[in-house]
C-alpha cells in the first residue's frame, strides 16, 4: 500500500509531518493551521499558547443542527534511536509505509499521536460540501506534557454540547472515562548540621515501575516509599541516624523505581546490613507476585560534611510512612477501573528544602477533593507546606450517550460490534467536561501502536476507514 496523497486526511498527515511540532514547539504548526483558516475564509482564534480553534459554519439542510466539536492535540513526543541523527527543532519527519501497508517515521516517532487528529480535522475542513453541522475544531498545544494547552484553553466562545475527540485509536472502540489529575507538591524546609560519622547510600533497585495511569492498580512498589519505610525501621534501633540527601523517582506521573537515600551514623555496617535484611525481606516476600526483581542494598560512600538534624529525620521518614499512595477506590460500574489513586513519584533535596512530588487522579472530583485534603491535614503535622498545581478534572461514565450511540450505529453497520473502553490516566476529555458541564463526548481514531517512542506506527486502511465512519458520524449529527 502506498501513502495516497490524493486523499485529503493522507495530505494533510504528509503536510504536518514537515513541521517540528514537539511539546512547547507549536509555533510553527499552530500558524499553519491559522493560515490554512485564512486561505479559507473560516474564523479562528489563536492564544498565547498556541491553541487554535476554527469554526467551519453548517452545511445546509444543517443550519439547525446541533454544533459538534473535533479536537485533538498537535505536540507529538519526539523520541529517536541513538543511530537516528534528527533535530526535533527543524526537522521534517521522514514517512514511510512497509510491506504490511503501516505508515512510520525512519528511527523517530511518527507523531500519529495525535496527528491523525489533526489531519482529519484539516480534511473535514477542507471538504465544502461535507454535510454536517456547525463545527468548532479545536487544536491544543502541550498535551503530551501535562494536557497543558487545554487546561490554558478559553472555553468561553465553545457553544457545542457534543464533542468528539480524535486523540484515541483502535477504529473499533471508544472512550468512555477517564480520570482528572493534580499535582500536590510537598515541601520542607532542612537545617544541616556538621557531621564527622560514617556515611552510607540506601538503594532500593529492581521494581518495575511504569505509568502510574496504567499500571497504579497493579500493586507495584514505590522505590521512593519503601526505601524511607527501611529506613524508618532502622531508625527504630539506629538512634543517631541522620538523613543527607534523598533522590528517588523521575517522573510525577510515573510509579519510581528507584531510590537512594544517604545518611549518617556511628552504627558498624554489620548492624545496618542485618537491619536491612529484616526489612528487605518483609517487602520481598510482599512484593514476590508484583515485583519479584526487588532489591536493597547498603553502600559505603565517602564522608559527607552535613546532615539533617535526628528530629527531620524522623519527621521525613514518618511521613512518608503515612501518606496514602497507589489505588484508593475501583469502579463498582465498570470491571477493572480504577477511579481514583495517587503517586508519589519524585522526592529529592535542593537548596535546602525536601520536595515530593506526587499525582492525584480521580474520575470523580470528590474523590480527589477527600485525597487533597487528606494532604493538607497531614503535612503541617509533619512540618511540611503543600501545593496544588495543575489540577484538572475527570470525566465520569455516563451510561447513556447520543454521540456514543451514533457512532456504535455506524460501526454495526459494517460488522463492528463497538468496544468501549475506559482509562485511569487523564484525557483532554475531562478538560473540556470540566469546562462545558454536560457535554456529551466520544472518542474516535484509527489503528495505531508503539506510541512515544520510534516503533510507532499507523496502520493505513484503518486510517482510511477510521476517516470514513467519522464523516458519517458527522452526516448523522442532525
Amino acid at each position: 500500500m502506498n501513502f495516497d496523497l490524493s486523499k485529503k486526511h493522507c495530505y494533510y498527515f504528509n503536510e504536518i509531518s514537515k513541521i517540528p511540532r514537539g511539546s512547547r514547539n507549536e509555533k510553527g504548526i499552530s500558524d499553519y493551521i491559522v493560515n490554512f483558516a485564512k486561505e479559507h475564509g473560516f474564523t479562528y482564534r489563536q492564544d498565547e499558547v498556541w491553541n487554535v480553534i476554527v469554526n467551519k459554519p453548517a452545511a445546509k439542510g444543517y443550519e439547525k443542527a446541533e454544533p459538534v466539536i473535533l479536537q485533538a492535540h498537535i505536540d507529538m513526543v519526539c523520541e529517536k534511536n541513538k543511530n537516528v541523527e534528527h533535530d526535533f527543532e527543524k526537522d521534517p519527519l521522514e514517512l514511510y509505509v512497509d510491506e504490511e501497508g503501516w505508515l512510520h517515521a525512519k528511527g523517530t516517532t511518527l507523531g500519529a499521536d495525535d496527528g491523525h487528529g489533526v489531519a482529519y480535522m484539516l480534511a473535514i475542513l477542507d471538504e465544502p460540501e461535507l454535510p454536517a453541522p456547525a463545527l468548532q475544531c479545536v487544536f491544543t498545544a502541550m498535551e503530551e506534557i501535562g494536557l497543558l494547552g487545554a487546561i490554558a484553553l478559553d472555553a468561553s466562545d465553545l457553544h457545542a454540547k457534543r464533542y468528539i475527540n480524535l486523540d484515541a485509536g483502535g477504529e473499533n472502540q471508544t472512550c468512555v472515562s477517564c480520570s482528572g489529575g493534580a499535582r500536590a507538591v510537598m515541601t520542607k524546609k532542612l537545617n544541616f548540621k556538621e557531621t564527622d560519622a560514617p556515611a552510607y547510600q540506601l538503594q532500593v533497585r529492581g521494581l518495575k515501575g511504569g505509568h502510574s495511569g496504567g499500571l497504579i492498580h497493579l500493586e507495584r512498589g514505590n522505590a521512593i516509599l519503601l526505601a524511607a519505610r527501611i529506613l524508618e525501621e532502622m531508625a527504630d534501633t539506629v538512634k543517631d541516624l541522620r538523613i543527607a540527601d534523598f533522590n528517588g523517582g523521575l517522573k510525577f506521573n510515573a510509579i519510581p523505581r528507584e531510590a537512594d537515600i544517604t545518611f549518617v551514623t556511628m552504627t558498624s555496617v554489620g548492624d545496618l546490613n542485618e537491619l536491612l535484611k529484616k526489612s528487605a525481606d518483609k517487602i520481598k516476600a510482599e512484593l514476590q507476585f508484583s515485583d519479584e526483581g526487588f532489591f536493597a542494598e547498603l553502600v559505603e560512600i565517602d564522608p559527607v560534611t552535613e546532615a539533617i538534624g535526628k528530629k527531620k529525620t524522623r519527621e521525613i521518614l514518618d511521613f512518608l510512612t503515612v501518606i496514602p499512595n497507589g489505588l484508593q477506590h475501583r469502579s463498582m460500574a465498570i470491571e477493572g477501573l480504577t477511579t481514583s489513586s495517587l503517586n508519589a513519584g519524585v522526592a529529592y533535596v535542593k537548596d535546602g528544602v525536601f520536595y515530593i512530588d506526587d499525582l492525584i487522579r480521580s474520575a470523580a472530583a470528590s474523590h480527589s477533593d477527600t485525597t487533597i485534603r487528606q494532604l493538607e491535614i497531614l503535612c503541617p503535622l509533619f512540618g511540611f507546606e503543600f501545593t496544588l498545581n495543575d489540577r484538572y478534572y475527570g470525566w465520569e461514565y455516563e451510561p447513556k450517550s447520543k454521540l456514543r450511540e451514533i457512532l456504535r450505529k455506524v460501526l454495526k453497520e459494517k460488522g463492528i460490534e463497538m468496544k468501549e473502553k475506559t482509562t485511569h490516566g487523564g484525557l483532554e476529555c475531562g478538560v473540556f467536561r470540566g469546562k462545558i458541564p454536560g457535554l456529551d463526548i466520544v472518542t474516535y481514531g484509527p489503528i495505531s501502536t508503539g506510541e512515544h517512542t520510534p516503533d510507532e506506527k499507523m496502520d493505513l486502511a484503518s486510517f482510511d476507514r477510521a476517516y470514513e465512519n467519522l464523516v458519517e458520524v458527522l452526516k448523522r449529527c442532525k
